[in-house]
């Protein structure tokens, strides 16, 4: 019979609710469960994670409607719906906290979701320890929980530990109202099933909680430390009683070479080591590291203003497995250190080296001719790297597939058409402000590359002949920047709209040549866009606006100055343009 509904009369629940858990698309299940009512509420029981703003309002219709949540994070930065947060104008200022998740409403997700797994309440404000003691008491399954922003007390963390003994994942970041004995007693809880913490900006957690970790959380293999409050000894303690420590990150201004060294003495697994800020750190500790690490395979190194090329040769020598490495403003490291990485760690796939001035085109002359399987290279502010370094890259990395550098004033024409050339699977490319790169560059890499991303604002050389090059070898582009190009016009936007159908993000800020016409060009075929900037375009009217709007039904946000969106382009795609158009 024409127009019956087959699949709902010979289907049961127990069948779509299978089907619905086999999509793995969000999109897609989206789309399924506005198909009619009963799939909109077959499809919520196959949910097992829900994200949401911190308002108490609807929180207790949550269980009801989701009944298999497994992980919930309730995000109080998530802004909150209009017709929720608007007030009356004789309202109270406390009106608005009302909002927010509270210890009731935290007490009443524990009842509704007793089987949760994962947790996280970012910036929820008004949960105290009540809150959190009610929860843990209730969700006794609990695995990971993530308090960051949360002004919890002693008394919540250490319900958790004695009631959510399957604890694996916390994150303390920002708990301003902890003090080392709620984190002593959550370690004698939970120590034997705790696998990662991370504790930032808690000034009231001292050494004594990492002792408290190192003597009883023996199964730890993640350690995330930001604090002025912890020094060697806590550090120490964690190093000699967690031997199973496989990532660490620290950001400590009082831990010292000792300490760094302890850790490549006894944490013989560690895979990921990243350092930032660290003044008291030489290259005595990375040499205590590449004695001991030997599987180390991912090293971040931020401002570590006293570590030197002695302190890589340490790494390169020791850490042979290593794989990525990045170098940010290290000034003592130069061309030498790097030179160790190349010839030693032929396993490197990403390399980031960030304002190093003194590392020069030698250096990624051997990552060339060693680093065989690079994929990942991104080059900011390095003065001393130009064409013979790129041409070296391309030459032996020809597995490349991501390429970001950004005021590398050296780099021009020749090292990107050598990589164009031979770097045939490089989908990711970056080049700002490098005034050296000019349409040449962009000619190559459209006759040797598939681009779906492309970002070339501020490299003023560049014009229609690079762009319409790029339009036409890269139809699988899906984003593209060329703000700040001055010399680019229509006729790159019209390349760009005939060959280019599957783009969704472009910028075209300060490119004062692209008038209305370009753009009409551009969104006759581009009907996937969901984004475009467009600010300080002169050449750009309303009524280019108006038809960038009306033409891509899939816009999500335009970025324009304020007087260009007429009254017709508000009304029609207000909830696109009003909140990101801006005033100037």
């Amino acid at each position: 019979m024409r127009g019956h509904d087959w699949i709902n009369s010979c289907f049961p629940d127990e069948l779509i609710v299978e089907i619905f858990s086999r999509l793995h698309s969000k999109s897609t299940r989206d789309a399924c469960s506005l198909v009619c009512r009963r799939w909109f509420r077959l499809e919520r029981r196959t949910r097992t994670t829900l994200r949401i703003g911190a308002t108490h309002l609807f929180l207790h219709r949550l269980p009801s409607r989701f009944s298999n949540i497994r992980n919930l994070y309730i995000d109080e930065r998530l802004s909150i719906p209009l017709h929720l947060g608007k007030r009356r104008p004789n309202d109270e200022e406390g009106d608005l906290d009302s909002l927010c998740l509270s210890d009731a409403g935290l007490s009443a997700l524990g009842e509704g979701f007793p089987k949760l797994h994962k947790l996280g309440l970012i910036w929820c404000s008004n949960v105290s320890s009540d809150g959190l003691t009610s929860l843990a008491r209730k969700c006794t399954s609990l695995k990971a929980l993530d308090l960051q922003g949360c002004y919890v007390g002693d008394q919540g963390l250490a319900a958790v530990g004695q009631c959510c003994k399957q604890l694996e994942d916390l994150n303390l970041r920002f708990c301003e109202g902890l003090t080392d004995t709620g984190l002593v007693e959550l370690a004698l809880g939970v120590g034997k099933s705790l696998k990662s913490l991370g504790v930032a900006a808690c000034a009231k957690i001292t050494d004594i909680s990492m002792e408290a970790v190192g003597s009883h959380c023996r199964s730890l293999e993640t350690l995330s430390l930001d604090s002025e409050c912890i020094h060697n000894k806590g550090l120490l303690a964690v190093a000699q009683g967690c031997p199973t420590l496989k990532v660490l990150k620290l950001q400590c201004i009082n831990v010292t070479d000792d300490a760094l060294q302890a850790v490549g003495a006894n944490c013989l697994s560690l895979e990921l080591l990243a350092l930032y800020s660290f003044q008291r750190f030489t290259d005595k500790g990375l040499r205590g590291i590449g004695n001991g690490c030997k599987k180390l395979k991912n090293l971040t190194l931020i401002d570590c203003y006293f570590i030197s090329d002695k302190g890589l040769e340490a790494i390169a020598n020791g850490c042979k497995e290593l794989t990525h490495l990045e170098v940010n403003g290290c000034h003592n490291i130069g061309t030498l250190g790097l030179e160790y990485i190349g010839r030693s760690c032929q396993y490197l796939t990403e390399l980031a080296l960030l304002y190093c001035h003194r590392i020069g085109d030698v250096s990624l002359l051997e990552v060339g001719k060693g680093c065989k399987f690079l994929q990942v290279l991104h080059l900011v502010d390095c003065s001393s790297i130009g064409d013979d370094a790129m041409c070296s890259i391309a030459n032996g990395c020809r597995n490349l597939k991501k390429l970001h550098i950004r005021r590398c004033y050296k780099i021009g024409n020749k090292g990107l058409i050598a990589v164009g050339k031979h770097c045939k699977s490089l989908t990711d490319l970056s080049i700002r402000f490098c005034d050296r790169v000019g349409d040449g560059a962009l000619t190559a890499i459209a006759e040797g590359c598939s681009l779906h991303y492309l970002n070339v604002s501020g490299c003023h050389q560049i014009g229609d002949a690079g762009v319409i090059a790029i339009a036409r070898g890269c139809p699988q582009l899906c984003y593209l920047d060329v703000s700040v190009l001055q010399n680019l016009g229509d006729m790159a936007m019209a390349e760009l709209g005939e060959h280019c159908t599957l783009l969704k993000e472009i910028v075209l800020s300060h490119c004062r040549q692209i008038t209305d016409v370009g753009l009409t060009h551009l969104v006759k075929s581009c009907t996937l866009l969901e984004s475009c900037q467009m600010v300080y375009c002169s050449g750009i009217t309303s009524a280019g606006v108006a038809t960038v709007v009306s033409s891509c039904p899939n816009m999500k946000k335009v970025l324009v100055e304020k007087w260009k969106v007429s009254q017709r382009t508000k009304r029609r795609a207000g909830s696109v343009i009003a909140c990101l158009c801006v005033d100037l």
